[in-house]
């Protein structure tokens, strides 16, 4: 049973209830919903003209490999309507579910990378960790998450929504 750490975020419609839609269908199609964080209210990382985010980062028990649920996350992203914008990654979005961890896996290859690549340079990532499990070590860099994010150099603004 894989334990894997995913981000949810998004700043297109009905972010909140969209996030509840996508919840079940993790539930359906990944497994077991077993920790959600609250929700935040985020500055836009990247593009800054566009309106803020909503993120939470969930946790999900699961018998799928990593490939499987990259693919399942994909398919509930297009479900939702997402639509990925090749030329500009920080662009709005109805939904984004990135993977953050799967267990203690370092897998690094041309469609998949775990641990996410950059989960430790922001906030509106590392805050909703630090509420799930402030005490989780990251495989690669060797320190907890709340060690993470007092070296993080990321000053944007997280707030506390729900």
């Amino acid at each position: 049973m894989g334990k894997v750490f995913m981000a949810l975020g998004g700043n297109v419609g009905k972010v909140s209830a969209n996030f509840d839609i996508v919840i079940e269908h993790i539930k359906k199609m990944i497994g077991a919903v077993v920790s959600q964080s609250s929700l935040y209210q985020t500055e836009p990382w990247g593009d800054k003209k566009q309106p803020d985010f909503l993120n939470k980062v969930i946790v999900v028990e699961t018998k799928l490999s990593p490939e499987e649920v990259l693919k399942n996350i994909l398919a509930i992203e297009k479900k939702m309507g997402r639509n990925r914008n090749e030329h500009n990654q920080f662009a709005s979005r109805t939904i984004d579910i990135d993977i953050l961890f799967y267990s203690k896996k370092i897998i690094n290859n041309n469609n998949l990378i775990i641990p996410h690549p950059r989960l430790h340079l922001r906030n509106f990532v590392l805050i909703p960790l630090m509420e799930i499990d402030a005490e989780w070590i990251h495989p690669v860099f060797n320190k907890k998450i709340k060690q993470l994010f007092k070296a993080s150099g990321d000053v944007s603004v997280v707030k506390k929504i729900k």
